[in-house]
């Protein structure tokens, strides 16, 4: 039987740039879609206007419907996809609790690790999948988005890896709508192999205020990104996790594949515009399952600190200057 798009809602809780690249790209393949988000001037100009998608400079404009909260949506959702900052996991899990039926499935598509661990506190395990994707969008304007779409993997699967109705189900929406989906029975594997692409550069980009093209030029920054990646590979397979990831270097080759020069990673962007980071579901992660594994992670646990170190600098604290 082939499933048509229409048999499954979509709810996007966290529709910035990510979430409305992904979701205009469903909608635009003819899913039922809701964005939700609390930028009003984003919601607006997409119930207005359609949401506008750029890629490989054609513009398109998707009709989808857009929200600034749950309370909008008619009905509850099949599938409620998480993508707001780490931070605000709980709190945005919470407050779509109205959308959430009996046979509601949860899935995060964020970066590093621990979300599927918060969703499954609130919303039971048995509702939770996981997936990675490597989509990537950036938000030009309200309302407006630049996407990259094309050829560009997502990867989503169960936590006790099988291979479900409901997860093929979602797989084949995706698939129908322009979305490149593959299923997973290692889901856990997969998130690993993207962490260490996350931790190449993030932290050392939002420590340094450098784009890739100064990361990628400095020798002993690369040393110190291979030094971070092989503590998360190590903790991973003491683990039991199946990586495909096994030499630093991939990773660090992979973080950069197709990218300028002028790159920003998300956490560099975080701390320039005033924001907290996700420094701890990333670096922070290899540094907590080192920490339950009685492994040292000092790399990690120096980037996690100076990032925060970062962050605090920022607020008022005694003696500061």
């Amino acid at each position: 039987m082939v499933l048509r798009e229409r048999d499954v809602r979509i709810c996007f809780v966290g529709a910035g740039a990510l979430g409305s690249t992904i979701g205009g790209t469903l909608a635009k393949g003819g899913a039922d879609v809701w964005l939700i988000d609390p930028f009003q001037a984003h919601v607006d100009a997409i119930n207005a206007h359609g949401l506008r998608l750029l890629e490989a400079g054609v513009e398109s404009s998707v009709n989808v419907t857009a929200a600034t909260g749950v309370a909008d949506v008619d009905g509850v959702a099949d599938l409620v996809i998480v993508l707001v900052k780490s931070y605000h996991t709980r709190a945005a899990i919470r407050a779509a609790a109205p959308i959430i039926g009996p046979k509601t499935v949860v899935m995060s598509l964020q970066n590093g690790l621990g979300h599927e661990d918060i969703l499954a506190e609130e919303v039971g395990r048995s509702r939770v999948m996981a997936g990675k994707t490597y989509v990537g969008g950036v938000l030009l304007g309200p309302g407006h988005v630049r996407a990259g779409v094309v050829g560009k993997e997502t990867i989503i699967g169960e936590l006790d890896g099988t291979l479900s109705p409901r997860a093929r189900k979602i797989a084949d929406t995706f698939n129908a709508c322009g979305i490149l989906t593959h299923l997973s029975d290692n889901i856990m594997g997969t998130m690993w192999d993207k962490l260490f692409i996350n931790v190449a550069g993030g932290g050392l980009t939002a420590i340094t205020g450098l784009t890739y093209g100064g990361l990628y030029a400095l020798p002993v920054l690369e040393q110190t990104a291979l030094a971070a990646i092989s503590e998360g590979i190590a903790v991973a397979q003491a683990a039991g996790i199946a990586i495909r990831i096994a030499d630093p270097r991939i990773a660090w080759n992979m973080a950069s594949a197709g990218l300028p020069a002028e790159f920003k990673t998300s956490m560099l962007q975080s701390l320039q515009s005033g924001g907290a980071t996700e420094v701890d579901y990333i670096h922070g992660a290899v540094v907590q399952w080192g920490a339950r594994l009685g492994m040292p992670t000092p790399v990690n646990s120096t980037i996690v600190a100076c990032v925060k170190g970062i962050e605090f600098a920022r607020t008022d604290y005694p003696g500061k200057a």
